[in-house]
């Protein structure tokens, strides 16, 4: 029989708890579903009025992995949604904006997406985002280097940024921003990169040419542009094991490269909920309105 519980009012069906999902930790589906729940406190403002787009694995990380964008069928009424006009034609996604709802989706076993704009304004980014993606047999480490070099550059603009690990083997920049049309978002980005591989010539790319990538770590500025998503924080991944996109702090940052080590910037689930105790949560600047500053060159 499939259980049922009941959250802030919301009745909810949870099924297969006992299913391994992560083979080569046991991990199962229960302990995803209690670190969405322990994490929801940081993760839900990172998810709340962004439509969200599913990476679902529902066999584990080693199974089918597919992206959902529109309202899976089943979805409960209470669920919000958001119309959400695309290329392609207008379609209608999942607002994640509760504990409910999150609970909802995690059975569903998501990785969740984000982009950097608002329902209640398309198109509009209120932060800026690099995806710093090493090419083996470069990892972490070296996407620390080119993370120092853009953090300083960032700051000569007036920004501070906050940095996560990707969940994967790279890390992500983030910056509030003033909001501003996604497409100056990414041309401003796109200079960025461009001027890291300039000035770290052997290290960094900014072309997603692939014959390009190896041994340098590709600062993918694309990922500003409205049509596109990013891991939001505090997602699990779909990896061999269940890691987190998890924001650590600059002088993590700084000591994974001094050491060239880069397995303290793996972060697992079971990790998350000490470091909250901790730090609290590392990217509560992305939503203090006295840290957006306005795009360089932008009106405002």
């Amino acid at each position: 029989m499939t259980p049922i519980t009941e959250v802030e009012g919301r009745r909810l069906s949870l099924s297969n708890l006992d299913k391994v999902l992560y083979r080569a930790s046991g991990f199962t589906k229960a302990e995803v579903l209690h670190y969405y729940a322990t994490a929801a406190e940081a993760l839900l403002p990172h998810l709340r009025d962004r439509p969200v787009s599913f990476l679902r694995f529902p066999d584990g990380p080693d199974g089918q992995q597919f992206f959902a964008k529109n309202v899976p069928p089943g979805t409960p009424d209470w669920v919000r949604t958001a119309e959400v006009v695309r290329s392609d034609g207008t379609t209608r996604q999942i607002l994640v904006q509760d504990l409910p709802t999150l609970m909802w989706a995690a059975n569903l076993v998501t990785e969740f997406h984000t982009p950097q704009w608002r329902a209640d304004a398309p198109g509009l980014a209120d932060r800026l985002v690099l995806d710093l993606d090493p090419g083996p047999p470069a990892n972490v480490v070296q996407a620390c280097e080119a993370a120092l070099w853009l953090r300083e550059r960032l700051a000569a603009d007036g920004f501070a940024p906050c940095v996560k690990t990707s969940g994967s083997k790279g890390l992500h920049l983030l910056v509030p921003l003033r909001p501003v049309a996604s497409a100056d978002v990414t041309a401003y980005a796109k200079q960025l990169a461009v001027e890291a591989e300039r000035a770290l010539p052997r290290l960094v790319v900014h072309r997603m040419t692939r014959s390009l990538r190896p041994r340098k770590v590709f600062v993918d500025f694309s990922q500003n542009a409205a049509a596109k998503t990013t891991a939001t924080p505090y997602t699990l991944r779909a990896r061999p094991e269940p890691t987190v996109s998890a924001p650590v702090t600059w002088d993590e940052v700084a000591e994974c490269l001094d050491r060239r080590d880069p397995d303290p910037l793996v972060l697992r689930a079971p990790d998350i909920a000490p470091r909250l105790d901790r730090y609290g949560d590392l990217l509560a600047p992305l939503f203090d309105p006295e840290q957006a500053r306005p795009l360089p060159g932008a009106a405002g």
